[in-house]
């Protein structure tokens, strides 16, 4: 008979942890190459500058991973973390470093992504535009019922017997297991408020929450819209019709929270939680809250995308605006517009603007806001992107002299910047979510453009992501 050995796992023994990587992981450089390590629950999370002991849980060709057993130093870039939930919850994975520090580790991340993968001429980047509040500035949170609580290490050991019903957010890479959060320092008031009151009542009234697995259960997700304006958004998703259970609860939030100036519910049959292709009913109030920028006013409705920091959003687009350069004689083509917010932002600039997106009722609540505003000299048109930016575009709207670019974290297609460098405006500028993306873009633009301004701005402060915006100007 043959018996198995098993292995004991690589450790690596008192090294220091020398910089962070991408997705917020840090990193160790060894003479084997790379390490990447994570921190988890019921161990030390870890920073730039920690010795550790690390125990390897992964080998790849290029790298390995590991997670941290011990911390024998503790790095002088850390602060003590804010948050109870911190090293189980998902977000705010950065609160252990002290914000300062956060702010040179994303602005070195733009310098590297530029560098490395864009291989372009650079100017010196400016120092990262801080964010203020860096706690409580989310304007939205999307809440998960579910029957899946997730215990923590004391819990499981306590021996107690706990209520598997619980509204939270879900851990790290277990989609059918949810923390419940009793406070969080991510949206301001009354969102802490309106969630464990909606759960209290649902627990009260022994109302079933959506099973992930099994797809049986009636609560299914909360979503909370708290506006610079003071207005409140609550939509609530449920997986069946009982129109008595969903009158009572709607009633109970309309009574206990009279600042909610906008309550609807979607009932969501699908198996799972989008919602976009789901009528949305208003309950009380107005089907949207509002955003002010300068003069602006913004319609916000369940399904539209605003940016969600408010107060940093305003900053991004300023920036991107000034930028631009508008003297109020050009044309200006705002590709991946979403709800038209920096189109109806730089129009009284311009000579007129071009918003293009893919989603149609984005399209829709950018024509509303525009229309709200008593803005004119705005066109937007629905579609993807590269069959839409053509030249028989050009020939019907002009070719444009500016161009304000937004996309998604994957990018502009090959395609779009093929099309960008035709057309070729006097100039661009690109605001990206993904340093990495962008940089790969702006190699592809290095042909006729060259970069003269980058500016990080950080959006979500205690997370490792960080938005940039560059101006392109033509050779």
């Amino acid at each position: 008979m043959r018996v198995k050995t098993h292995k004991s796992p690589e450790r690596l023994e008192q090294v220091r942890i020398d910089d962070v990587a991408a997705e917020g992981k840090c990193l160790v450089r060894t003479s084997e190459g790379v390490v990447f390590v994570e921190g988890r629950e019921g161990g030390p999370v870890v920073a730039p500058g920690d010795v550790v002991d690390i125990r390897i849980t992964n080998r790849k060709k290029q790298y390995r991973e590991g997670v941290a057993e011990k911390v024998h130093d503790y790095s002088a870039v850390r602060t003590e973390p804010f948050c109870r939930h911190f090293g189980t919850c998902g977000g705010c994975k950065w609160q252990h470093i002290r914000y300062e520090e956060q702010l040179r580790f994303k602005r070195q991340q733009v310098i590297d992504h530029l560098t490395r993968i864009g291989k372009v001429a650079l100017p010196e980047i400016q120092p990262i535009l801080p964010a203020d509040p860096t706690r409580y500035y989310r304007n939205k949170l999307e809440f998960t019922c579910a029957e899946g609580r997730w215990l923590t290490q004391a819990e499981v050991q306590s021996g107690q017997v706990f209520d598997q019903r619980t509204v939270g957010f879900h851990v790290p890479k277990r989609f059918d297991k949810v923390l419940p959060i009793t406070h969080c320092h991510l949206q301001p008031d009354p969102s802490n408020a309106i969630r464990l009151s909606f759960t209290d009542y649902a627990l009260a009234q022994n109302l079933s929450m959506y099973n992930l697995k099994t797809h049986t259960g009636y609560l299914r997700t909360l979503i909370i819209r708290t506006a610079s304006t003071g207005q409140v958004m609550v939509t609530l998703q449920v997986a069946q019709d009982h129109p008595e259970t969903l009158h009572s609860l709607l009633t109970y939030l309309k009574t206990q929270f009279p600042e909610i100036t906008s309550l609807n519910y979607i009932i969501n049959t699908k198996k799972n939680d989008t919602y976009q292709d789901q009528e949305v009913i208003t309950f009380a109030g107005a089907p949207y809250i509002e955003e002010r920028m300068e003069d602006l006013v913004f319609q916000v409705g369940p399904k539209s995308f605003y940016q969600t920091n408010s107060q940093q959003a305003y900053q991004l687009y300023r920036i991107a605006r000034e930028m631009a350069g508008l003297t109020g004689r050009e044309r200006v083509y705002d590709l991946y517009t979403g709800t038209g917010t920096i189109a109806l932002f730089v129009a009284r600039q311009a000579k007129d603007v071009v918003g293009i997106e893919y989603v149609e009722t984005a399209v829709a609540d950018a024509q509303v806001n525009a229309q709200v505003n008593g803005i004119t000299n705005t066109t937007f048109l629905a579609g993807d992107m590269k069959n839409l930016l053509t030249e028989q575009l050009f020939g019907r709207y002009g070719r444009p002299d500016v161009v304000i670019t937004d996309p998604p974290r994957a990018g502009m297609d090959e395609a779009v910047t093929q099309q960008l460098l035709k057309a070729a405006p006097e100039r661009i500028v690109y605001v990206s979510c993904n340093t990495a993306t962008q940089a790969r873009d702006l190699n592809l633009l290095d042909e006729k453009y060259e970069v003269l301004a980058v500016q990080p701005v950080d959006m979500f402060p205690h997370t490792h992501h960080v938005e940039n915006v560059v101006l392109l100007q033509r050779k």
